[in-house]
C-alpha cells in the first residue's frame, strides 16, 4: 500500500470527533468539499469505503483501523512539535476515555499539572466496563477500564482498586427503611442508577443478599456528582465509590448500608504503544506522561492493585 495521506487521516479523525462534514470542515478550516474529496481519495486508495454516510455517520471496519492510525499519528506529531519546541506544541488534542466516577474523583488532580503545562486533552466519558471499546475502535489513545487484557499493540498498567459501597440519607432510611435494607425489601426500594449500562446496584444486591440477577426499582441520575447529591437528598439507595461519598458520610449526610459489603472495582490504564519505548524518561511521549500521571495519581488514593 502506498503512503497514506496525513491530511486525509486528519479529515477522518475530525469527522469522527465532530460528527458531520460541516463541523469537521470548520474545525480544519477547509471547505466541506475538501473534506469529501480527501476522504474519497483515501477510499479510492484503499479500494473500499471507510465511512458509512448515514445519520449518524459510522466507520467501516477499515475506517476503524485507519482511525487508530490517525490517533497515533496525531500523538506522535504532538511529541515532535514539543521536542522541536514549537509554539504551544501544536493544536492536537489527545483523547482518552475515563469512567465518570474516576473523573469525579481522582482523575482531575492526577492530570492537573499536565493541563497547566499546556497539554491538550479530550476526556471521553463512559462506563468503566465500556471505555475499552473506545480504545478498540480507535476513538481514543488510552483509557481507564476494568478490562485486564491488553489489545494487540497496546500495553496495560494496573491502577488500583476503587471500592463501591451502598449509601442512603438518614431521612430516606427513616422514611423508607426503618428496619434496614434486607433480602425481603430490596425489590421495593428505589435504587439510584447512573445509566442503563450501570449494574453496580445489582452487583451489590447480589453480593449482599445472595440473589442472582435481582430486579430493582431504578431511578436514573446520569451524572456522577448529581448521583451523590440525589442520594443526599433522599432519592434512593446509591452504590458509589467510597472515595466519593466519604465526606458526606463523615458529615452525617449519608449512611453506609451493610459496611461489610463492598464491591472492589479494579481499574487499569490502557494505551497504544507509540514510537520507541526505549527512549529515556526525559523524552517520554505525551501519551506516556499522561499514563504516568494517571498511575501516580491513582496510587495515591486507590487501594493497591491486586
Amino acid at each position: 500500500m502506498k503512503d497514506l495521506d496525513p491530511a486525509a487521516l486528519e479529515c477522518l479523525a475530525a469527522l469522527v470527533d465532530e460528527g458531520s462534514f460541516e463541523r469537521a470542515a470548520a474545525r480544519l478550516a477547509i471547505t466541506q468539499s475538501a473534506v469529501s474529496q480527501r476522504l474519497r481519495a483515501l477510499e479510492a486508495q484503499l479500494g473500499q469505503p471507510v465511512v458509512v454516510r448515514s445519520r449518524p455517520l459510522r466507520l467501516t471496519e477499515s475506517g476503524k483501523v485507519l482511525l487508530r492510525f490517525a490517533r497515533q499519528w496525531q500523538a506522535l506529531r504532538a511529541d515532535v512539535a514539543r521536542e522541536l519546541d514549537a509554539a504551544g506544541g501544536g493544536d492536537d488534542r489527545l483523547p482518552i476515555a475515563v469512567n465518570a466516577d474516576s473523573l469525579a474523583t481522582w482523575v482531575p488532580p492526577a492530570l492537573d499539572a499536565l493541563v497547566h503545562e499546556g497539554v491538550s486533552l479530550e476526556l471521553v466519558v463512559d462506563d468503566q466496563d465500556f471505555t475499552h471499546d473506545w480504545l478498540r475502535q480507535g476513538a481514543v489513545l488510552g483509557c481507564v477500564s476494568t478490562v485486564r487484557e491488553a489489545l494487540q499493540g497496546c500495553r496495560v498498567t494496573p491502577l488500583g482498586v476503587m471500592p463501591y459501597v451502598a449509601v442512603a440519607s438518614p431521612a430516606f432510611l427513616d422514611r423508607e427503611l426503618p428496619n434496614g435494607l434486607h433480602r425481603r425489601n430490596f425489590a421495593e426500594t428505589p435504587f439510584l442508577v447512573f445509566n442503563r449500562k450501570d449494574d453496580m446496584q445489582a452487583q451489590w444486591v447480589s453480593r449482599a443478599f445472595g440473589v442472582r440477577s435481582p430486579r430493582l426499582r431504578e431511578r436514573f441520575v446520569p451524572s456522577s456528582d448529581a448521583y451523590v447529591r440525589a442520594a443526599v437528598m433522599g432519592w434512593g439507595v446509591g452504590v458509589a465509590p467510597e472515595l466519593q461519598v466519604r465526606p458526606h458520610v463523615e458529615r452525617g449526610e449519608l449512611q453506609v448500608l451493610h459496611p461489610d459489603v463492598r464491591l472492589p472495582i479494579a481499574l487499569h490504564w490502557h494505551q497504544w504503544r507509540l514510537g520507541d519505548e526505549r527512549r529515556p524518561v526525559a523524552r517520554a511521549s505525551l501519551l506516556d506522561r499522561i499514563g504516568q500521571a494517571l498511575v501516580a495519581g491513582a496510587r495515591q488514593v486507590l487501594q493497591a492493585p491486586v
